[in-house]
C-alpha cells in the first residue's frame, strides 16, 4: 500500500514539474514572438529583431507577472513612435501566449515520443 502511496506521489511530482516548465517555456516563446511582432512593427532588419527579441525575452526576468515585459515594450514603442496602445500590447500578448502554449506542447510531445 505504501508503495501505491509513493508511486503517485511521484508520479504527481513530475506531472507538476512538467506542468511548470511548459509554463515557463510558452511565457518565454511568447515574449520571444511578442518581440518578432514588434520589431516587424518597427521596421527593424533580421539582426535588430534577433537583439530586439533577447531584450524583450530578458525584460520578463525583472518581476514575476507581465508588467515588466509591458513597461520595457511600451518604453520602446513610444521611442519608435509606433501608435501602438498598452491594450493592443497586452491583447496581443494573449493571444501569442496561446500560439506559444501550442507550440511548445507540440514539442514537447515529439521531444517524448
Amino acid at each position: 500500500m505504501a508503495d501505491t502511496f509513493m508511486k503517485r506521489e511521484k508520479g504527481e511530482e513530475l506531472r507538476f514539474e512538467i506542468k511548470q516548465e511548459i509554463q515557463f517555456k510558452a511565457v518565454s516563446r511568447r515574449n520571444r514572438l511578442l518581440g518578432e511582432w514588434l520589431a516587424r512593427k518597427f521596421g527593424m532588419t533580421s539582426d535588430e529583431t534577433e537583439a530586439y527579441v533577447k531584450e524583450v525575452v530578458i525584460s520578463d526576468l525583472d518581476e514575476p507577472g507581465i508588467d515588466d515585459v509591458v513597461r520595457k515594450v511600451m518604453k520602446d514603442i513610444e521611442n519608435h513612435g509606433a501608435g501602438i496602445s498598452e491594450d493592443e500590447v497586452r491583447a496581443e500578448m494573449e493571444r501569442l501566449f496561446t500560439v506559444a502554449l501550442e507550440q511548445v506542447k507540440e514539442g514537447f510531445k515529439s521531444d517524448t515520443v
